[in-house]
């Protein structure tokens, strides 16, 4: 029992490394050598758990994409409505990946260097947030909560307005709250705009 211990902690260790290498300095720098300083162990010790970089990377990916879904689903309460849920919900999800180190490095390298692999996690996270949202669209439209839509559509359409509101807006303003976030999402997708 204490060695299953041992290995699961030794395993969290290099895992906890990484992604803290791979938050300082992406994925395209970050090599074995790296992890294995950080983590304090031999480089063939990150061998016995993962074949290589890359899936040292998406192991990582996937807890941090686990996180998410627990944050989207802990935001929903039975109690509130549709919208106050999902505006929650993304609030809660976008606030996490607009302030996790890692998302933040790998949105640079894209930007810097266009690296596939940042790409792709990213493009990941982007695609386990719409799938929870198409889920939930989908949910809220067979118990009537909301007009009949196409929930794929639909949930891109949501979550493009709020990368837009909580990212693209502050790019040239000042940032909206949460409170001004949800006002806005209830003008233009509860009432709408028409008179």
């Amino acid at each position: 029992m204490m060695v299953i211990v041992m290995v699961v902690d030794r395993k969290e260790n290099i895992i906890t490394a990484a992604e803290q290498a791979f938050a300082s300095f992406g994925y395209k720098a970050t090599t074995m050598d790296l992890v294995a300083r950080v983590a304090n162990v031999g480089k063939g010790t990150i061998y016995t758990f993962f074949r290589n970089k890359e899936e040292l990377f998406y192991e990582i990916m996937n807890h941090l994409i686990g996180k998410i879904k627990k944050i989207a689903t802990n935001a929903i309460h039975p109690e509130d409505s549709f919208f106050v849920n999902l505006h929650r919900a993304l609030y809660n999800i976008l606030e996490l990946r607009k302030e996790h180190q890692l998302t933040i490095k790998l949105t640079q390298e894209i930007k810097e260097f266009g690296t596939i692999q940042a790409k792709k996690a990213l493009g990941d996270i982007e695609d386990a947030i719409l799938d929870f949202v198409e889920g939930y669209v989908r949910d809220a439209v067979e118990k009537g909560e909301i007009k009949s839509c196409d929930s794929k559509i639909t949930s891109f359409v949501l979550l493009k307005l709020y990368i837009a509101l909580v990212f693209d807006w502050e790019q040239r303003h000042e940032p909206l709250t949460s409170e001004e976030i949800a006002g806005l999402f209830d003008l233009y997708l509860v009432k709408g705009l028409k008179k």
